[in-house]
């Protein structure tokens, strides 16, 4: 997928245009910063600020590591000879990084499990045919994998040996189907809880965590502040997680799309429906979950942060007093700002005091604004062009106008 494509959608996402995002993400590539970028090149961006620059370069970092694994996932099938041309669709056309992963899933190398022992016992038939829960008897059906061989450990000992591989293989299947994982994702998203214990000994060296000895909230609604707190003490290993939604109602979404008979093969897809949830899916999206919620909860902290720190900031150095406040700068003149004693704009405009033929005119705007909006202080930004707006202010007899204090 080539990066023009990435660029539309991240303009349509941020209501920018193409060439704006084709601008940033050159500049970031060349090793450019984002302040930099916000305010030395604002020519080539159309005048983005810092916090558009952040979102394109966030987004083209994602939509990159996606495109990264899409096509490591589409190479990695085709090795094995399974890719087919729906599969190069749903793969080509996966938006995030969990859909794409539910779809690799089922052609994912795996670790030896219990599905796998029961395939080397040749039991893979017998799933097909639970799994197809067709009228059949499952015993007289699984008597057929029986053997009376003892020398090996692929032996199949019993009909309830070949029934339990039979659905380890099934309850791999259900655990590797995208839509059910996407069901159950959404579930989690709805309805899950997160539950927090003190671990056994725990109770006096985690003092500080006491109120999360034995707590439960719903997942989405907790606040970052305290889903941040939580998890601290489990990495102190104070605190045990777990999160979960309603069992029965999870295992009841899968019973839904998976059992379609009532016979005693769709009896036995019902428990592997039970053994996969609880066994895989269960602790598998738990984790998806685990850090869905801590990037947002460090999100939230974040702009918290960044709230509290633009309002210490923003408060006035003197203490209220009425403020001239001049943006330096040479080719686009400096920009001017009168502000009362809450610090409430009251007027704003450009002057051009290091222009020669424009010296004069702005020295008297300076002087009638100091008047008009009867500044006490004037600051001056420290920036390119700031120590000759200095100069220009103190040459303009500011001082003389009922106050002495300048900021650079």
């Amino acid at each position: 997928m080539s990066e023009n494509h990435f660029y539309k959608k991240i303009a349509v996402s941020l209501s920018i245009n193409e060439k704006q995002v084709d601008a940033v993400v050159g500049l970031l590539d060349g090793g450019a910063t984002i302040p930099f970028i916000s305010r030395y090149r604002k020519e080539m961006t159309g005048s983005l600020d810092e916090v558009q620059v952040a979102a394109i370069r966030d987004e083209i970092e994602r939509l990159r590591a996606l495109e990264k694994r899409r096509e490591f996932i589409l190479e990695s099938i085709e090795g094995q000879g399974k890719l087919t041309p729906e599969l190069i669709s749903l793969i080509r056309y996966a938006e995030t990084v969990s859909a794409l992963e539910d779809i690799y899933l089922p052609y994912k190398p795996k670790r030896r499990t219990r599905a796998t022992i029961a395939r080397e016992k040749g039991l893979e038939p017998l799933a097909q045919l639970i799994f197809d829960q067709g009228k059949i008897d499952v015993d007289d059906e699984a008597e057929k994998f029986v053997t009376d061989d003892t020398s090996t450990s692929l032996s199949v000992m019993s009909v309830a040996d070949a029934l339990s591989g039979a659905r380890d293989i099934v309850a791999e299947w259900i655990n590797e189907n995208a839509e059910a994982r996407d069901k159950i994702r959404n579930l989690f998203r709805r309805s899950a809880t997160i539950k927090s214990k003190v671990l056994k000994g725990k109770e006096e060296s985690g003092e500080k965590f006491k109120d999360y000895f034995d707590w439960e909230e719903n997942l989405m609604a907790c606040p970052s502040h305290r889903l941040l707190a939580i998890r601290r003490g489990e990495s102190e290993e104070i605190l045990s997680i777990h999160i979960m939604p309603p069992e029965d109602e999870a295992i009841d979404i899968l019973v839904k799309q998976f059992v379609k008979s009532n016979n005693t093969a769709s009896a036995q897809v019902k428990l592997a429906c039970d053994d996969s949830y609880n066994r895989m899916m269960q602790s598998s999206i738990e984790s998806e979950m685990r850090m869905m919620t801590k990037e947002l909860a460090d999100e939230k902290a974040i702009q918290v942060f960044a709230d509290n720190l633009r309002e210490l900031m923003l408060a006035s150095p003197l203490g209220q007093k009425a403020i001239l406040a001049i943006d330096p700068g040479f080719r686009t003149g400096c920009k001017v700002v009168a502000l009362d004693k809450q610090g409430k704009l009251l007027d704003d405009t450009v002057i051009y005091p290091h222009e020669q033929n424009k010296i004069f005119q702005t020295k008297q705007l300076v002087l009638a604004w100091c008047d008009k909006y009867k500044a006490e202080a004037i600051a001056i930004g420290n920036g390119t062009a700031g120590r000759e707006t200095e100069t220009f202010t103190i040459s303009t007899r500011c001082g003389s106008i009922s106050f002495k204090e300048k900021i650079r």
